[in-house]
């Protein structure tokens, strides 16, 4: 059998071990998909695969054991699947038009979690809308709240749910629940003087912790959503580290503005002789300097007079 290895994955068809078979990757942009359409990814693995799914780490499925001669049905049986994620397609009935971007994950956001700021699943669906289909190896993750459960720091674009907790002192009666927990788990933002809680605002992270542990109300999430974007995170064989911060209090338009900024300074900076054709983002930045990273992502980015940008990052990590 001939098969263009490079077509193959731009479907989002999977090179494995076993010639002649394949694995279809699922993208479920925020992890989030309605329970109608397991039945069909149920189906589509007993018919053409090998009767099993796997999770992936991506918040994806992933279905092996697919013979390359069935790649244009299983195509086709996926068509209901994209369509009710609303994800961007070329030609319908041909599947995914690219693999690059990895699926956008997030955490279970706020309408579960009593812990998470925002809706999670409905940003990174408009992140997808944004960015996908695109060739570019990008991992972008959510998360709605800094207990970072979706371990955003890992990726090349974290976003880190904020909020901007708002007091009112005529509900207060002093019991100090909200700040005894910011002292033990958090960051010792609150105090209490004359009988009220003061927030120190250069200590205050956003977590909105004080809201869940306030008995009488006086506490309250913001209305505006404010973000903390963290950048370069990354695993793999050379100089894996964690993501810094980037803008802190920074809103949503603004997020997205800077990805799609950067899928630009990939297109000008990337070594087209890597292997593969492939240089990750992190590395390209590594060489280029964060100065030339940060003035293409700031471009026409209108940041708010609350955000908050680092001038300068320093990645650390494990070096080999």
């Amino acid at each position: 059998m001939d098969i263009n290895t490079k077509v193959l994955k731009k479907n989002a068809f999977r090179v494995t071990k076993r010639r002649g078979f394949t694995a279809s990757r699922i993208r479920v942009p925020g992890g989030h998909i309605e329970a109608k359409y397991l039945p069909l990814l149920s189906h589509i693995a007993e018919e053409y695969g090998d009767g099993t799914l796997h999770l992936t780490t991506r918040q994806g499925f992933e279905i092996p054991g697919i013979d390359m001669n069935d790649i244009p049905k299983v195509n086709e049986l996926l068509q209901p699947i994209i369509e009710g994620l609303e994800i961007n397609q070329e030609i319908k009935g041909k599947g995914y038009t690219a693999a690059g971007t990895r699926n956008v994950s997030a955490c279970i956001g706020n309408k579960v979690c009593p812990f998470a700021n925002y809706d999670t699943s409905s940003f990174a669906k408009r992140i997808e809308k944004a960015i996908f289909p695109n060739d570019l190896h990008f991992k972008v993750a959510l998360t709605g709240c800094p207990n970072d459960c979706m371990k955003v720091r890992m990726h090349d674009f974290g976003i880190i749910g904020m909020t901007e907790p708002q007091y009112d002192s005529y509900r207060c009666v002093g019991c100090m629940a909200c700040v005894n927990n910011c002292k033990k788990r958090v960051t010792g933002a609150l105090t209490f003087e004359n009988f009220k809680v003061i927030r120190d605002p250069n200590k205050c992270i956003g977590c909105g912790e004080c809201v869940g542990k306030c008995p009488t109300g006086a506490w309250s999430r913001s209305k505006e959503k404010f973000y903390r974007l963290v950048i370069m995170g990354r695993t793999g064989k050379k100089n894996p580290r964690l993501a810094e911060d980037f803008i802190l209090w920074v809103d949503e338009d603004s997020i997205v503005k800077v990805i799609l900024n950067t899928y630009d300074y990939v297109k000008q900076h990337i070594d087209k002789e890597a292997p593969g054709g492939k240089e990750h983002i992190g590395y390209i930045i590594d060489r280029t300097g964060f100065e030339e990273y940060k003035k293409w992502a700031l471009k026409d980015v209108n940041l708010s007079s609350k955000a908050v940008l680092k001038n300068h990052i320093y990645w650390n990590g494990i070096k080999y």
